[in-house]
């Protein structure tokens, strides 16, 4: 199971369960509140209460939460009652909080905890693979922005353009969390110590929670949003 998740308990959530008692289980999933737009000051109101009073799809949200604290991937457990466009704006805002905020903030702590003036070439090396790693990042989302989303809004019309499907994207969906643990390992076996290291390991540990965070996300698109897709092309003729 996804380390992300894993101090999650083994429970699934209701409509009728107080939205901080779902958030205090398991604080990971403050970013599943933010990616649905739902900010915090919600009292001891329910996660309907809540969902309602943000005009969120409280279906789908449940869905997306009891889905990322299982421990199995059963795609065909959890298609019923799921909103396309719901989850489609979930997994956009995803894509802007790991692009505008979250790889730059691990940028930035990497530029203040890495020493350049050290005639060592790993410092250059670190900071080149991570740019390098951000480009394919923003590539692949903003692939999945442009064509997978505008693809998915089409069907949504009821129109299926021709040439395109979303096993096209199922099969090409590469898993971009993986350079991230190549970085972190060049991290730990290669970076020479100088002195405090506690920045240094605030970032790693940044980078430890961007990994899991992004494999959460992909498995999101590969186990609900891929069949959910899968499901309406057989709607649109």
């Amino acid at each position: 199971m996804n380390s992300f998740f894993a101090m999650c308990k083994p429970k699934s959530y209701r409509p009728t369960d107080k939205m901080s008692d779902l958030i205090c289980d398991n604080y990971a999933l403050l970013q599943v509140l933010s990616r649905f737009g739902v900010p915090l000051g919600f009292g001891d109101k329910s996660v309907q209460e809540v969902c309602d009073m943000n005009h969120v799809d409280c279906s789908t949200f449940l869905i997306v939460v009891n889905f990322l604290i299982e421990e199995n991937n059963r795609m065909q457990d959890h298609i019923t009652g799921l909103s396309v466009p719901a989850l489609m704006d979930y997994l956009q805002r995803a894509h802007s909080y790991f692009l505008d905020f979250q790889l730059p903030g691990i940028r930035k702590k990497l530029m203040e905890a890495i020493d350049f003036s050290l005639a060592d070439k790993v410092a250059y090396l670190i900071l080149q693979f991570f740019d390098d790693y951000v480009g394919e990042v923003r590539k692949h989302m903003e692939y999945e922005n442009e064509k997978v989303f505008t693809y998915v809004r089409a069907l949504l019309k009821g129109e299926k353009p021709e040439g395109y499907s979303i096993g096209v994207f199922a099969r090409h969906h590469d898993q971009i969390n993986i350079k991230l643990t190549e970085l972190k390992n060049i991290i730990i076996k290669y970076y020479p110590a100088t002195g405090d290291n506690q920045l240094l390991n605030a970032t790693l540990f940044d980078i430890f929670s961007c990994e899991e965070d992004l494999a959460s996300h992909n498995r999101v698109e590969d186990y609900l949003f891929v069949p959910a897709i899968m499901e309406l092309e057989k709607e649109v003729k």
